[in-house]
C-alpha cells in the first residue's frame, strides 16, 4: 500500500526535513513537486483554503499541513518499537478497545479504516488467508489478528508492575450495572476501579435500538453506555479496559486480584461480568466463529452488506438483529428449531412487513459447512417433521440462542449456582463478606438494562454498609 503523499519543493527547508525523517523510517512516500505540477498546486491550495503552504502530507486520504516530527511519529505510528499500524473499523468494539490501550500507554500507532480503504481490507484478508478479520495490527512489517492487551503489553515491551493503590472498591465489568455502582459509589467518595475485560457497555452498548429504558422512547445501545461512563468518570472512577480477572484472594479484609495486566488491591468488589452470548456446540462451528459465524450484528454485520446471511434463534434478539440486518443485506434467513418463536408479538409482527427476510421454522442445526479455503459457505440443518436434511447456503451466520454467564473464574471464590450464575442475597451479597454481585451474572437477574441499573444501585449500597461496618 503506498498511502502517503508529500507534496513539497525541493528547495523547502520543511519539505527536506519531512523526507528525511520518513527515509530515516523506512517509510515508503511518494514526493510531488508542486513547482512542476500544476494539478498537485492546485490541490494544496484546496487543501490550505488558497494558501499554498508546504509540505502537505496526504496519508490514507487524510491531510495534515507541515506537520513536525513528533506529529508525523503520532499520525504514521512510529515507535522505538517499530512502526505500529491498526486496521480496523469505528464499529468494531475489539479495534475500540485496542485503540484505547494503545493511547493509554502513549503508543503511536496509524489507523487505517478498512471501510474507508478498500486497499486495507484486501491486506487484511491476505494476511488472514482470506478472512475479513479486525483488529488486524502490524507491528514492525509481523502482523498479528486481534491480539489481546496482554499479548500487546508483551509485543510492546511495556512495563506493568503490580498496582499499588488500594481502592475502595474495584468493580470487575463495565455494563450497565457495574457503571452504575461505580456512580453511586464515587458520590458516597469511595475510591472506584472499574475493570473491563472487553468493551465499555458489555451486550447493551451493542444493541442498535433500545425502546424500553426509562426516559428514552428509543436510543442507541452505545450512546446509552456511553452517558453512563461519561457520568462515572466524571465523578472519579477510573476505568481500565482489557483487563481480566483470573483469581482473588481476600486476606486481613484486603482483596487482592490477579489479572492478566498485573495484580490490583481493593476493599471491596463487585461482580458485574454480564454473560456471554451461548454457541450451538455443532461441528465446525468453533472453527469458523469470527469469520463466518457472529454473535453480534451491530460488531459484524456491516462485513455483510448486500450479501445473504442467517440467523439462529427465536427470541427477541434473533428477530431484533435479523430486521436490523434485512435494512442493508440483500438477504436475512432466520432459522428456528421450534414450530413457534418465542419473541414478542412486536418483533413477529415487524418481520411480516420485510420482503428480504425468509422465516425456515421446526429446522435443527447439525453442521456450519466451509470450502476448501476454510471459508464458511452455509449450515447444515435438519427438518424436525421430515428428516429431511439440506444445506442453507449464506455469506455469514449469526447465532442468537440465549446466554451464558461470565462466571467461569470464580468456581473456587464464591459460591455458584448449577446454571453458573452468582448466589446472592440482600443487597446483592455473595458467600464472602465484601463481594457482591450484580447484572446478568447474578442468579435471579432479569435480563434488561434498567434492572441492571437497579442491581448496580443496589450493589453500591451493600458496599457502603460493608465498608462502614
Amino acid at each position: 500500500m503506498s498511502e502517503i503523499k508529500l507534496y513539497g519543493v525541493n528547495w523547502c527547508p520543511d519539505c527536506q526535513r519531512a523526507k528525511a525523517y520518513l527515509v530515516q523510517n523506512n517509510i515508503d512516500f511518494n514526493f510531488i513537486d508542486v513547482d512542476l505540477d500544476n494539478k498537485a498546486t492546485a490541490l494544496v491550495e484546496k487543501i490550505n483554503n488558497g494558501k499554498r503552504i508546504i509540505p502537505t502530507l496526504v496519508i490514507e486520504g487524510q491531510s495534515y499541513t507541515n506537520p513536525d516530527n513528533k506529529k508525523l511519529a503520532t499520525i504514521l505510528g512510529i515507535n522505538k518499537q517499530g512502526r505500529i499500524k491498526l486496521f480496523g473499523a469505528d464499529w468494531c468494539p475489539d479495534c475500540r478497545r485496542t485503540k484505547t490501550y494503545l493511547q493509554n500507554n502513549s503508543i503511536n500507532f496509524q489507523f487505517v479504516d478498512v471501510d474507508k480503504v478498500p486497499e486495507a481490507t484486501a491486506l487484511v484478508e491476505k494476511i488472514n488467508k482470506g478472512k475479513r478479520i479486525i483488529p488486524t495490527i502490524l507491528i514492525g512489517d509481523k502482523p498479528y489478528t486481534n491480539p489481546d492487551n496482554a499479548l500487546l503489553k508483551d509485543l510492546l515491551n511495556l512495563d506493568m508492575a503490580t498496582k499499588k493503590e488500594i481502592y475502595d472498591v474495584i468493580i470487575i465489568g463495565a455494563g450497565a450495572a457495574g457503571l452504575t455502582a461505580a456512580i453511586y459509589a464515587q458520590r458516597d467518595k469511595k475510591r472506584c476501579l472499574i475493570l473491563e475485560k472487553s468493551i465499555i457497555g458489555g451486550n447493551a452498548s451493542l444493541t442498535k435500538k433500545i425502546e424500553n429504558y426509562p426516559g428514552f422512547t428509543e436510543v442507541s445501545g452505545s450512546e446509552l453506555m456511553d452517558r453512563m461512563a461519561l457520568q462515572a468518570k466524571t465523578y472519579g472512577a477510573k476505568i481500565e479496559t482489557g483487563v481480566s480477572v483470573q483469581d482473588i484472594d481476600k486476606r486481613n479484609n484486603l482483596f487482592t486480584l490477579k489479572t492478566n495486566m498485573g495484580g490490583y488491591f481493593a476493599k471491596s468488589i463487585v461482580i458485574a461480568t454480564g454473560a456471554t452470548y451461548r454457541t450451538l456446540n455443532v461441528s465446525g462451528e468453533k472453527d469458523l466463529i469470527g469469520s463466518g459465524i457472529h454473535f453480534c450484528a451491530t460488531c459484524d454485520g456491516a462485513f455483510y452488506r448486500d450479501r445473504e446471511v442467517l440467523i439462529i434463534g427465536g427470541g427477541n434478539s434473533a428477530l431484533e438483529e435479523g430486521i436490523s440486518l434485512a435494512s442493508f443485506t440483500k438477504k436475512v434467513t432466520i432459522i428456528h428449531r421450534k414450530e413457534n418463536f418465542s419473541a414478542s408479538e412486536t418483533y413477529i409482527e415487524k418481520l411480516k412487513e420485510i420482503s428480504n427476510i425468509k422465516v425456515l421454522m421446526n429446522k435443527k442445526t447439525n453442521a456450519f459447512i466451509a470450502d476448501k479455503k476454510e471459508l464458511f459457505v452455509g449450515v447444515q440443518v435438519t427438518d424436525n417433521i421430515t428428516q429431511k436434511t439440506e444445506v442453507i447456503a449464506a455469506d455469514g451466520a449469526f447465532i442468537f440462542i440465549g446466554l451464558t454467564p461470565n462466571t467461569a473464574f470464580l468456581n473456587n471464590i464464591v459460591t455458584l449456582s448449577e446454571s453458573g450464575h452468582i448466589n446472592t442475597n440482600g443487597f446483592g451479597e455473595t458467600s464472602v463478606g465484601g463481594i457482591f454481585a450484580a447484572g446478568d451474572c447474578r442468579k435471579g437477574a432479569i435480563a434488561q438494562v434498567a434492572s441492571a441499573t437497579g442491581e448496580g444501585v443496589m450493589a453500591s449500597y451493600g458496599i457502603k454498609a460493608y465498608l462502614t461496618s
